[in-house]
């Protein structure tokens, strides 16, 4: 008799490969639309179809005869940039069908399409028993030499009451590494309340490292926590914040009128520190998530030099859908030699997509588009002002 179990097996491994090894090759174009500061590009970065197969499917025909899945992949979020050795690395939070999250490595040679996992997702030495899920690392290449993840540390709430298994409580964790292969575990950030989206500043401040830091009431909301903060730290292998200011504040009525929190860490330009920040409002949907730019001083990262008002980018047709849908999120964008920046956002929580600006660009956007007036009054006498000089320069030509 002719074994059709191992005949079957081949036939959807042969078939598993050849989808996999097509989305990875296929080649990622720009959108013919735009605004003039970023383009996005029409394909996904990546995906959880992009995750390998080994890691999914037990490839043994006697144990799994059926060719299943075996470990289910929910999503594919969220992640941190760095170049290194001229390669695009994208640090993945990488979401089972299990809600545990996790980080792999996926490398590209040009920052658009073809990234492929490294062979084994990143293994985080365990901080404590209580911390049940990791994600949303920013990673930072410090000028002591070291190149920092600040990630989310969570655990369930030891205050929760019997019976309630949502309350959550949100940590920074911090590991380090020179080869992206060996990872130091070092304890995690010690503060007054929760804090999540924690970002390592590159450069020393006075000789300290330096945080932005988002202090929030509970899990989900700021609460009285005005905005995005900042932060000293004497020594890193013993972190404890013991004082915040906030450098970038709520506001009622805008893009980040419920909440706001630093994306990847600032790019340093002629001009300033080039931020890029999610801002939360909440709507009939649910909470809305769009991405802002914004510019602090060169010799004093804390102070606000320039601020766009409204959003950079905001969900778009298919981003809008998902495992969270409306929301877009970057906690990672790489600066190239020529000047180029690549932006890493995830969309609804579910896929990981790629746009494109230069520092010009972004700086001229920063520097140049007006800020928000905060009343619509004040809009209108914005677009008024703009359509005056408008047709002044028209009558010139006319």
């Amino acid at each position: 008799m002719r074994n059709t179990t191992g005949i079957h097996f081949q036939q959807q491994w042969k078939i598993l490969i050849r989808e996999q090894e097509q989305l990875i090759t296929r080649a990622n174009e720009p959108r013919e639309t735009g605004n003039g500061i970023v383009r996005r590009y029409r394909n996904p970065v990546v995906t959880k179809q992009h995750i390998p197969v080994s890691w999914r499917y037990d490839l043994d025909p006697r144990t799994n005869p059926l060719c299943m899945e075996r470990i289910g992949i929910n999503s594919t979020l969220n992640a941190g940039a760095i170049k290194w050795k001229g390669r695009y690395l994208l640090m993945v939070r990488v979401e089972g069908i299990d809600r545990k999250s996790f980080f792999a490595i996926a490398e590209s040679p040009n920052g658009i399409d073809r990234f492929r996992f490294w062979p084994r997702p990143v293994v985080i030495p365990d901080g404590a028993p209580s911390e049940t899920n990791i994600y949303d690392i920013r990673l930072t290449a410090h000028e002591d030499g070291w190149i920092y993840g600040i990630f989310c540390s969570e655990q369930h709430h030891p205050d929760a009451a019997p019976g309630d298994l949502a309350l959550a409580m949100a940590s920074s964790g911090i590991v380090r590494t020179k080869d992206f292969q060996n990872w130091e575990r070092l304890p995690n950030i010690q503060a007054g309340g929760q804090q999540r989206n924690v970002v390592l500043h590159p450069e020393f401040v006075t000789g300290r490292y330096a945080f932005y830091t988002r202090p929030q009431d509970n899990f989900i909301l700021a609460g009285k926590g005005e905005g995005i903060g900042w932060a000293l730290i004497e020594d890193i292998c013993h972190p404890v914040i013991r004082s915040e200011k906030i450098i970038n504040c709520r506001q009622y009525h805008t893009i980040k009128e419920l909440k706001n929190g630093e994306g990847p860490p600032p790019i340093k330009t002629a001009e300033g520190w080039l931020h890029l920040a999610h801002g939360v409002r909440n709507c009939a949907a649910g909470l809305r998530y769009v991405l802002y730019i914004y510019l602090t001083a060169l010799e004093d990262p804390s102070r606000l030099i320039a601020e766009p008002a409204g959003y950079l980018l905001a969900p778009e047709n298919e981003e809008r859908i998902g495992d969270v849908s409306n929301v877009l999120f970057s906690n990672g964008w790489i600066p190239d030699e020529d000047g180029t920046v690549y932006i890493y956002y995830a969309s609804s929580d579910t896929r990981i997509h790629v746009a494109v600006a230069t520092i010009e660009q972004l700086l001229d956007h920063c520097l140049h588009t007006p800020g928000d007036g905060l009343r619509s009054a004040e809009s209108v006498r914005q677009i008024n002002e703009l359509i005056d000089k408008n047709n002044a320069f028209l009558e010139l030509y006319a």
